[in-house]
C-alpha cells in the first residue's frame, strides 16, 4: 500500500482528509504522468458518484488536469467499471473515478486508470505519489497558461454504450422473472433503470432516488434487510444489491436469503467450467474467501487461486495465469471476458444468465457450496498504529493461543484495511459461538494495545 493510494485508490473524509489541494495536485501529476506516457496532449475522462463532495472532488481533479494542458471529458454520475470501460471505447490516455465505494457520504475517493481500462500499475501510481507528496515543485513547473491550458468538455451520452455494452453480455430475454434492484442511492441510480428494463423482466427500483446524502445509508450491498424484506413481500425471484460505485453485487434468493460473493463465484466457476468458459478451470479468491469455497472447489474441479485482498492483486492474478473469474466474499467479481475491472451490473446480469441457461432458481444454485461460520470485527485504529500494531507481543500472543485452540478446525486472518482506518478480525470455523469469542477477545487486545488517543 502507498502512502497516498491505498489498495483502491486515495481515500478520505471529504474535503478535510481528502483535500481539494490533494485532489488538485493528484489531477496535475495524473495528468502529466499520462501525457509523458502518451506522449502527446491527454484526454482524460472524469466519472463520480452521487455523494455531494463528489462535485467538489471533480472541480479539483478537473482544474489540476487542466492546469498541466490536458483535457477533461466530464461523464458525470456512472458507475466505476463505466469508466474503465469508456477510457478504451473511446480511446482517452486516461480515466478518473471519485466515489469512497461502500464507505459512507462523508468518505471520498479517487481512482486512477490507464488508457487500456485497467487501474494504474503500482509504478505509476508511485510516480504520481512522489510528485504529489515529495517534489511539488515539478508540477508548478508543468503549468501551462495561455491556449496551451487543457478544454473541458461534458459528454452524458457516453455511458449508453456502456449500458449495451453490459446488456450484450447475457443472455437476450429474462420475460416472466421478476427482479428487486438496489441502487444503493449511488452511482446505479443512473444506468440501473435503462439496464434492467431491457431485459424483459419486472424490475422494482430501491434506493435510487440519490440526494447527495444518502448513498449507502441503509441500502445496498452493505445493508440487506431493506432487499430482504423487499423480494419476501412482492414474490421476487431474486434481489440484486450494489455499493456506491456499483463495481460490487450481492444477491438475496427468493426467500430473501443472502447469496454472498463467495457463493456467486462458486455459481459462475461451476456454470463456466461446465460450458468450457473457464480456463485451466481456476477461480482467483483472496485470503478473506470462505473455507466453504475450498471444499466446493475440491468436489468440482475447480482450482482455487489465493491472493491478498484487493480487487487489484485479484486482476494480477488473474492477467498473469490467463484466467478469466475472480472475485471477492464483498461482491466484487471479475470477468475478463468482458471487463478490466469489477462490475457490479455485469455480476447481476450473469446471475440471471445462469439462472435462465439452468431453470434453477437462486436458492438452489446457492446449495452448491456450504458457508462455515464467520465472524468478522473491525477495530478502528489511529494512524500512529498503522502497521505498528503487527509488531505489539500481547497481540501476536493471543492470536497464536486462538489459533492452537483452534487446531486445525478453523482460521484466523487478523488485517488492516487497505481502504479504511480499520484491523479486520476475521476467524472461521465449526461452532459460531466458539469462533465469536476468539474474536471478541483477539478485538479487545487490540483496542487495549492500540489506543485511538
Amino acid at each position: 500500500m502507498g502512502r497516498l493510494f491505498g489498495t483502491d485508490g486515495a481515500r478520505g473524509v471529504a474535503v478535510t482528509e481528502l483535500t481539494c489541494e490533494t485532489a488538485m495536485q493528484i489531477g496535475r501529476a495524473a495528468a502529466s504522468v499520462l501525457c509523458k506516457k502518451a506522449g502527446h496532449r491527454a484526454r482524460i475522462l472524469i466519472g463520480k458518484d452521487t455523494r455531494i463532495s463528489s462535485d467538489i472532488m471533480e472541480a479539483a481533479l478537473t482544474a489540476g488536469i487542466l492546469s498541466v494542458g490536458a483535457d477533461v471529458i466530464s461523464l458525470g454520475v456512472v458507475p466505476t467499471p463505466a469508466v474503465a470501460f469508456l477510457v478504451k471505447a473511446m480511446r482517452a490516455d486516461g480515466g478518473v473515478m471519485i466515489s469512497a465505494s461502500h464507505n459512507s457520504m462523508e468518505f471520498n475517493g479517487i481512482k486512477l486508470f490507464s488508457g487500456t481500462g485497467f487501474k494504474l500499475s503500482d509504478d505509476i501510481e508511485e510516480e504520481i505519489e512522489a510528485l504529489v507528496l515529495d517534489t511539488p515543485e515539478k508540477l508548478t513547473q508543468s503549468l501551462r497558461s495561455g491556449s496551451n491550458v487543457g478544454r473541458l468538455t461534458v459528454d452524458r451520452e457516453a455511458v449508453t454504450s456502456y449500458i449495451r455494452h453490459i446488456l450484450a453480455t447475457g443472455e437476450k430475454s429474462f420475460e416472466g422473472m421478476r427482479i428487486a434492484v438496489d441502487c444503493a442511492n449511488g452511482s446505479a441510480s443512473a444506468t440501473a433503470e435503462k439496464l434492467f428494463t431491457g431485459l424483459g423482466a419486472k424490475v422494482y427500483l430501491l434506493s435510487c432516488e440519490p440526494d447527495g446524502t444518502n448513498i449507502n445509508d441503509s441500502c445496498g450491498s452493505t445493508h440487506l434487510e431493506q432487499l430482504s424484506n423487499f423480494v419476501k413481500a412482492n414474490s421476487c425471484d431474486l434481489g440484486i444489491a450494489f455499493d456506491g460505485d456499483a463495481d460490487r453485487c450481492l444477491a438475496v434468493d427468493e426467500n430473501g436469503t443472502v447469496v454472498d460473493g463467495d457463493k456467486l463465484i462458486a455459481i459462475f466457476a461451476k456454470d463456466m467450467s461446465e460450458r468450457g468458459r473457464l480456463p485451466d478451470n481456476a477461480a482467483v479468491v483472496t485470503v478473506m474467501t470462505n473455507i466453504g469455497f475450498s471444499f466446493f472447489a475440491k468436489e468440482n474441479g475447480i482450482k482455487m487461486i489465493t491472493t491478498k485482498v484487493g480487487d487489484r492483486y485479484i486482476l494480477e492474478q488473474m492477467l498473469a495465469g490467463g484466467y478469466s473469474l475472480g472475485g471477492e466474499q464483498s461482491g466484487h467479481i471479475i470477468f475478463r471476458d468482458f471487463a478490466s475491472t469489477g462490475d457490479g451490473q455485469l455480476t447481476a446480469i450473469q446471475l440471471l444468465s445462469v439462472m435462465k441457461r439452468s431453470g434453477k432458481k437462486l436458492s438452489e444454485l446457492a446449495e452448491l457450496m456450504e458457508r462455515y461460520p464467520q465472524v468478522m470485527i473491525n477495530v478502528k485504529i489511529s494512524t500512529r498504529w498503522k502497521e505498528a500494531w503487527k509488531n505489539i507481543p500481547e497481540i501476536e500472543e493471543m492470536i497464536e493461543n486462538k489459533e492452537k485452540e483452534l487446531d486445525g478446525s478453523g482460521r484466523i486472518l487478523v488485517r488492516e484495511s487497505g481502504t479504511e482506518p480499520l484491523i479486520r478480525v476475521m476467524i472461521e470455523g465449526k461452532l459460531f459461538e466458539t469462533i465469536n469469542e476468539m474474536a471478541v477477545e483477539i478485538a479487545d487486545v487490540i483496542r487495549r494495545c492500540c489506543p485511538e488517543i
